[in-house]
Formats: C-alpha cells, sequence, structure tokens
C-alpha cells in the first residue's frame, strides 16, 4: 500500500515536471513567432497547449485523490498541497506563452514588434526558458538549494522589463499606440511567466523545508 502511495506520488512529480518543460518550450517557440512573425509557429504554440491543460487536470486529480484516499501528514501533506499549487502555476505559464503567440499571430503578417526592442524580448525569452528549464530541474530534483538560485535568475528579467519600460516611456518614441500596448503588455507576460516559475521553486523550497524564503518580496503572480 505504502509503495503504491510514493509511486503515486512521484508519479504526481513528473507530471509538474512534464508541464513545466512544456510551458518552457511553448514560451520559446512563442518568442521565435513573435521575433520572426512567424505564423506557423505561433499555431503551434496554439494547438499544442491543449497538451498543457490536459497534464494539468491530470496532475491536479491525481493530487486531489492522494488528499482524500491517502490521508497524507507532514511532508507528504505538504507535497501535495505545493503539488496543486504548482499546477496552477505552471498552467499559467503555459497560458503566458499562449498569449505571447496569439499576439504574434493577430499582428501577422507584420511584425508586432518594432525592431528596436527585438533585442530586449528576444533576451526576455532566453531568460524565460531558462527559469522553465530551472523549475523543471528542481522539480524533478526538490533540491532547495538550486531553487533558492532561481530568484537571482529572475532579477534579469526584472531588469530588462524596467529597461523596457523606459524605451516606451521615452519622449523619442515614434510607433503609436498600438505597438506600445503590444510592447507592454508583452514584456508584462514575460515578467509574469518569470514570476510564476520563482513561485514553483518558492512551493519547492516549502515542500522540502517545511519553511518559505525570507526572501518573498516579489508580487503574487496572477
Amino acid at each position: 500500500m505504502r509503495t503504491a502511495y510514493q509511486e503515486q506520488l512521484s508519479s504526481l512529480t513528473v507530471q509538474l515536471g512534464e508541464m513545466c518543460g512544456l510551458a518552457g518550450v511553448a514560451m520559446e517557440r512563442a518568442t521565435q513567432s513573435l521575433l520572426q512573425a512567424d505564423l506557423a509557429l505561433a499555431e503551434q504554440v496554439i494547438s499544442d497547449h491543449d497538451r498543457i491543460s490536459e497534464i494539468s487536470v491530470r496532475a491536479e486529480e491525481a493530487a486531489f485523490m492522494l488528499l482524500a484516499l491517502q490521508g497524507p501528514v507532514a511532508g507528504d501533506l505538504r507535497a501535495i498541497v505545493s503539488g496543486i499549487q504548482i499546477v496552477a502555476d505552471v498552467d499559467r505559464m503555459g497560458a503566458l506563452a499562449l498569449h505571447v503567440a496569439k499576439i504574434a499571430r493577430r499582428r501577422h503578417p507584420q511584425h508586432a514588434l518594432p525592431e528596436e526592442v527585438n533585442g530586449y524580448f528576444a533576451e526576455m525569452g532566453r531568460v524565460a526558458v531558462e527559469l522553465s528549464r530551472s523549475a523543471q530541474e528542481v522539480l524533478e530534483t526538490l533540491d532547495p538549494e538550486k531553487a533558492s538560485r532561481i530568484r537571482e535568475e529572475d532579477d534579469a528579467m526584472d531588469d530588462l522589463h524596467r529597461h523596457l519600460f523606459s524605451v516606451l516611456m521615452d519622449k523619442d518614441w515614434k510607433y503609436g499606440v498600438t505597438a506600445a500596448v503590444d510592447v507592454t503588455l508583452l514584456s508584462r507576460f514575460y515578467e509574469r511567466f518569470a514570476d510564476h516559475a520563482v513561485e514553483v521553486a518558492r512551493r519547492v523550497i516549502f515542500t522540502a523545508t517545511g519553511s518559505f524564503p525570507e526572501d518573498t518580496t516579489f508580487d503574487e503572480p496572477r
């Protein structure tokens, strides 16, 4: 009985890691579609999103079944409750990549981004993908030390977001209101993607240690 329970708990962890990996792939492809005005890639991100949603539903159901039927306590209870919360975080990461792809599709065949900001978004995409990979790794290893380092990676995304905002506010901005709105929304999508990856790491730390990290100054992800 206990062996079956541990196998179910392990399976939940695997599903969470798979979701995180898929979210990272989605954001990587969404970024490429955005920078290259690639309609096929944008459509692929949109159609592949169903896969993340399907795993999300299965993982959440599995977690609630473990709660209802196994009566977990202490560390196992933390792992399951955190798992339910992580499902929501990673599902949101996938949804944010989806939003990026939809903007790329909406503006096709034109580019959604002015060339001036392409470098910012290329770097934001790179950081986002790295964060998703780091989050997947800490989900698979449950290593609190690795999880704590994810916040440092997120600092790079915050810096990019701030610098991009200064570009938008510059009096020499010449690309109009529509482009400004797209850039603002897209930048926010990348920033929130990173915040959810940080939240995954934070919950892994809680699962492993029984306490949250002291640095909890970031906004609650939405």
